[in-house]
């Protein structure tokens, strides 16, 4: 392997939407994926609540790109169509001992209300049940996160507990595959 080309390189499918390119993560996004995790609005209701420095982000970057090589899925970036914008990321995580994996999605505040985490989500959605396989998904919501909450609401999922998780509660969205 050559050291200019990550071996993963090509793996990662592209999901068009509407408005909407759901990408590989890549180097290339850094700077707009760093300013994006130092939002404190932005990061109020993602992990712990609190924003990343570079070094974390840099390390949570790094941790999105390399689970698509140990799951064969992960996280995509999000881009606006068009523009090429990274706005966000929507994917599956599934960290070691994690009983389903998580569907997520988290789209720049500016961007808030124009159903575009909905349209991530729902693309990432339609991939895991026809293209992974997966019959069974998690999304974990915090209880404030009333956007993230109607998004889950409107995929199909419903509350399936609260858990107490990075120092808070935590809602388990339950997803079920349609047969």
């Amino acid at each position: 392997m050559s050291h200019g080309e990550p071996s993963r390189k090509g793996r990662t499918p592209t999901l068009p939407t509407e408005r909407l390119r759901l990408v590989a993560p890549e180097g290339r996004h850094f700077e707009a994926f760093a300013a994006m995790h130092a939002d404190l609005e932005m990061m109020k209701y993602i992990g712990d609540g609190r924003p990343l420095d570079r070094p974390s982000a840099w390390l949570h970057l790094a941790m999105l790109i390399g689970h698509w090589d140990l799951r064969g899925y992960g996280v995509w970036a999000v881009e606006e169509m068009g523009t090429g914008e990274l706005i966000g990321r929507a994917g599956l995580l599934h960290p070691d001992g994690w009983p389903d994996a998580e569907l997520n999605w988290m789209i720049k505040p500016s961007r808030a209300g124009r159903g575009l985490a909905t349209e991530a989500a729902r693309a990432v959605l339609r991939f895991a049940w026809t293209e992974l396989g997966l019959s069974r998904l998690i999304s974990l919501v915090r209880p404030g996160n009333a956007a993230s909450i109607r998004v889950a609401e409107k995929l199909g999922g419903s509350l399936a507990e609260t858990i107490e998780f990075m120092g808070g509660p935590m809602h388990v969205v339950r997803y079920e595959k349609k047969t």
